[in-house]
């Protein structure tokens, strides 16, 4: 069974038309809100899940360096673990250094795990591997990683919390069952944008706000050049096609050229699987994830 996707009335798209200008400020956030917000949420989900604490990976990016530090003044830093996952083939110090440096600032506990040894088994074990295909191979790296938090999750009682931002998550620019794999994700409905004023607006600085993205896959890996456009352009496109908006208004507003909110729209409607449950047919009354959700607690 299909889901039911709300589409606007003309009334509201027209009101929508005229009120909605893309502009930097319609990404402006109560920054003091946001966070009063998601660190009660994180708060609330570890207590209703009788976890101990958070495991989460901290790799010296803004993303994970955000959800590190929420962490930390939502339920204290001795119960949040970071853990740093380096390997030689993408190792680089600086980002030890600012995971290090977060840690420090926000109290939390780290922990540093080579996964270069669990790499190269995997590597030599599948009997096709191919060392030349970067995108095959560095999916085994970011879900190596995840096995990493997990284990250390049910070890430690602790649940894993995801870094993942909205602009990212929409475009699909994770790594299925690896970097978005989590038992919360605190940011997901953030764009990256807001993301970095929310980490200056909780202490982080500026250059560390600031600092390129990049999933460290494979070397020189940077998130912009892949996505082909800067986030201060991307989120806008993505925030007036998550309200309806056409691409010829989008590419009007903006100034940018049609083929490219295009191409924006087509790549965040073709990822749709990745962010979803496996599909199953319909036969029985109810189907687990299409009409059988149930909320926390609920018998």
């Amino acid at each position: 069974m299909l889901a039911l996707k709300y589409l606007p009335t003309t009334i509201e798209k027209q009101r929508w038309d005229a009120q909605l200008k893309l502009t930097p400020s319609v990404l402006k956030l109560d920054l003091p809100e946001v966070e009063k917000r998601i660190r009660r949420f994180i708060k609330e989900y570890v207590k209703n899940a009788g976890a101990d604490g958070i495991v989460l990976g901290l790799s010296g990016g803004i993303d994970s360096s955000t959800v590190a530090a929420l962490s930390s003044l939502s339920i204290g830093g001795d119960r949040v673990l970071g853990l740093m996952l380096p390997e030689k083939e993408t190792y680089n110090s600086k980002d030890i250094n600012d995971a290090k440096f977060v840690a420090e600032k926000f109290g939390l506990k780290t922990q540093i795990c080579d996964i270069t040894p669990v790499l190269e088994s995997f590597y030599k074990a599948i009997p096709i591997f191919d060392q030349a295909d970067k995108l095959c191979k560095g999916n085994i790296k970011a879900r190596t990683r995840m096995i990493y938090l997990y284990y250390y999750a049910n070890k430690l009682s602790r649940i894993v919390c995801g870094s993942s931002d909205k602009s990212e998550t929409m475009m699909g620019y994770f790594t299925k069952w690896g970097d978005v794999a989590a038992d919360i994700s605190p940011l997901m409905d953030l764009y990256k944008t807001q993301v970095r004023k929310l980490a200056e607006h909780i202490g982080i600085p500026p250059e560390l706000a600031a600092k390129p993205s990049t999933p460290a896959l494979w070397p020189n890996q940077l998130a912009e050049t892949e996505l082909g456009i800067k986030y201060e352009t991307l989120d806008l496109i993505l925030y007036g096609l998550e309200r309806f908006m056409t691409t010829e208004e989008i590419a009007q507003q903006l100034s940018v050229k049609k083929p490219l909110i295009e191409k924006v729209k087509s790549r965040w409607l073709a990822v749709e699987h990745k962010r979803r449950l496996p599909l199953a047919p319909k036969i029985e009354y109810r189907t687990v994830g299409t009409d059988f959700r149930l909320p926390r607690h609920t018998y």
